[in-house]
């Protein structure tokens, strides 16, 4: 749930996690400590990485992308030359904002069920959950605390919840 009257087109970090429907394994698999894409997986890192070409105002900070779900900071750098600030929430009358997290965000998504649908047959369901998570980083405490958990995201999978191997 977004904050409400809060601007997701203004300038700051944001930690976003996207997870795939169900939290089915997609992307890849967890070996030995080290995550492992398989084709699907190198498609989202593809595009994670073409953010900034297609969204001037976002610069990507620290990534991982896990079997079922992807972690990342965006920060978002100030609007685009041209385009109008948002002024509420991240869509204006349902129309979406450019340059706003949910824009960047459906964009992303959008780009990589366009190309695995290219790839494979396709498969009953949604690739991804309708919505995603994400939290503002209002420190340096706190984007130094979020990009340790993305980089140690992989060694706590064995405890993770989501991981149907969960070691307890």
């Amino acid at each position: 749930i977004r904050l409400k009257e809060y601007n997701y087109s203004q300038p700051g970090e944001y930690f976003v996690t996207i997870c795939t429907q169900g939290h089915k394994y997609t992307f890849g698999k967890i070996v030995d400590g080290e995550m492992h894409l398989n084709e699907r997986g190198n498609v989202v890192k593809e595009c994670w990485k073409k953010i900034p070409e297609h969204f001037p105002n976002a610069v990507l900070d620290e990534y991982i992308i896990m079997p079922n779900h992807i972690h990342g900071i965006l920060v978002l750098i100030g609007p685009i030359i041209g385009t109008r600030q948002a002024v509420s929430l991240h869509e204006r009358f349902g129309k979406p904002v450019s340059g706003s997290l949910s824009t960047i965000v459906r964009s992303f998504k959008s780009a990589i069920t366009k190309r695995i649908n290219e790839m494979h047959v396709r498969e009953s369901g949604q690739l991804w959950q309708p919505r995603y998570y994400d939290r503002i980083i209002r420190s340096e405490k706190e984007l130094q605390n979020t990009r340790d958990y993305i980089a140690n995201n992989v060694i706590t999978w064995a405890f993770d919840k989501e991981n149907p191997e969960d070691v307890p």
